[in-house]
């Protein structure tokens, strides 16, 4: 319709308030039938089944000799340590470290429950058997290592080798002097006496919770009787020291981790850390040998080295490549005497004076390490110890990134050469695993 004014405008309709959107919400309250097997929840490519594979063909009964529960004798069955080294190894190759979050990936994560197989595990396993076996993991890393030599894809008669700080448990402010350490270990005594004393006189607390007291202020007396004995060994090394400005700081050792040492890091501070020695193969870049010493220095480290790999593998080191820092001359003629000689390839340190010529023989060199300088010298050996930066230095990135060689949970250098070598052999898994399957068949 039209009025004189044009179109008439219709009023509006009132509908009223708009009614809610229909939307589609989650509703985790239903129950849910999954008919799947725990072998269906992982791909058949899936690196937990490489793991588990190759644990299968390794001996473990260094692991099973430590079980008391045997035949018919009471107690409860032991959890089977194929599936335990399994569960570290991959642990490691997904860089967890530590014992709680791998119990909890064990409850919420597909591969993990794929390799428990319905068998329960608790941190308190988990982190005990990590640390309890350093023998059995030496062995599994030689196992490993004899199966890629013999298959032709390692040898060991060029190496190279270098040292990385890795952060230790212990505090900063753990570290004290001798009167603070015999003091706190005379305190500990007494504390240990009087815990005795009312564990004879308690009624009411049970048995284990007596022993487990007892234990803890043991502990605790043995923990500041270890750090005098390491505080000896420091005040040692400082008198042996020449003119540095460290000298004069009186000698102190950590009360709770007392193998830790202050350590130059590589960010340029200085903190407690473990000296973590790897080893490679320059052609492969499988890692060959593992050590972990307190060794602020790595002056020194690169004769043990050899010595392990010969004991491991049965081959010989022939060429030994090495940083500055294990520049020691008693070591180059000794390497030069050996039984093939081994050609040391390390830098020359810098002369003092700007003028002279680092590869030039001193009168006081000897033939050993005169030749060791002009050989040095040369393009072609300058060439080849590129290999040991492109090789060992980016293997101990991986570990430091990818493998689980974050700063260490655990303390004492037993312990800590247990994490380094599950870092280690998880290396190896990664890049060789399939290659050792195969060899294994």
């Amino acid at each position: 319709m039209e009025g004189d004014d044009g179109p008439m405008q219709r009023p509006p309709v009132d509908l009223g308030p708009a009614p809610p959107p229909r939307l589609r919400r989650p509703d985790r309250e239903q129950m849910l039938m999954r008919p799947c097997s725990l072998d269906e929840l992982i791909g058949d490519d899936h690196d937990a089944r490489l793991v588990w594979q190759l644990v299968e063909t390794w001996d473990l009964s260094r692991f099973l000799d430590t079980i008391r529960a045997r035949g018919e004798t009471p107690g409860r069955s032991a959890t089977d340590p194929k599936l335990l080294v399994a569960l570290w190894l991959y642990a490691a190759t997904q860089g967890v470290a530590g014992g709680r979050e791998l119990a909890r990936l064990c409850e919420s994560s597909d591969p993990y429950r794929w390799l428990c197989g319905m068998v329960p595990v608790n941190y308190h396993m988990l982190n005990d058997f990590r640390v309890a076996h350093g023998q059995a993991l030496q062995d599994l890393l030689t196992q490993m290592l004899a199966v890629l030599i013999r298959g032709g894809l390692v040898t060991v008669s060029r190496i190279a080798q270098d040292g990385t700080r890795v952060r230790a448990g212990a505090g900063a402010n753990s570290f004290k002097r001798r009167e603070t350490i015999e003091r706190a270990l005379q305190q500990a005594q007494a504390h240990l006496e009087i815990i005795q004393r009312q564990a004879d006189r308690a009624e009411d607390a049970t048995e284990r919770r007596r022993a487990a007291e007892t234990r803890a202020a043991q502990r605790k007396v043995d923990r500041m009787r270890q750090a005098l004995d390491e505080l000896a060994k420091v005040e040692q090394a400082k008198a042996q020291q020449k003119a540095k400005p460290s000298r004069s700081n009186p000698a102190r050792a950590s009360t709770t981790d007392p193998e830790s040492r202050y350590m130059r890091m590589p960010d340029g501070g200085s903190r407690p850390a473990y000296n973590v020695q790897l080893a490679v193969d320059t052609e492969s870049r499988a890692i060959v040998g593992v050590d972990v010493t307190n060794a602020g220095s790595d002056a020194g480290l690169a004769e043990p080295m050899r010595g392990q790999i010969a004991e491991r593998t049965g081959g010989v080191v022939q060429e030994h490549l090495v940083d500055g820092g294990y520049v020691k001359l008693e070591d180059l003629d000794r390497a030069a005497a050996s039984e093939p000689p081994v050609t040391m390839t390390m830098p020359v340190p810098r002369p003092r004076k700007k003028d002279a010529d680092p590869h030039r023989p001193k009168a006081t060199d000897s033939e050993a390490v005169a030749q060791w300088r002009r050989r040095m010298g040369t393009s072609e050996a300058k060439s080849g110890y590129k290999d040991r930066a492109a090789t060992v230095e980016t293997v101990n990135g991986e570990l430091k990134s990818e493998r689980g060689l974050t700063p260490f949970r655990v303390r004492g250098l037993p312990k800590v050469r247990c994490v380094a070598l599950w870092c280690a052999l998880a290396y190896n898994v990664m890049h060789f695993g399939w290659q050792m399957i195969g060899l294994a068949a």
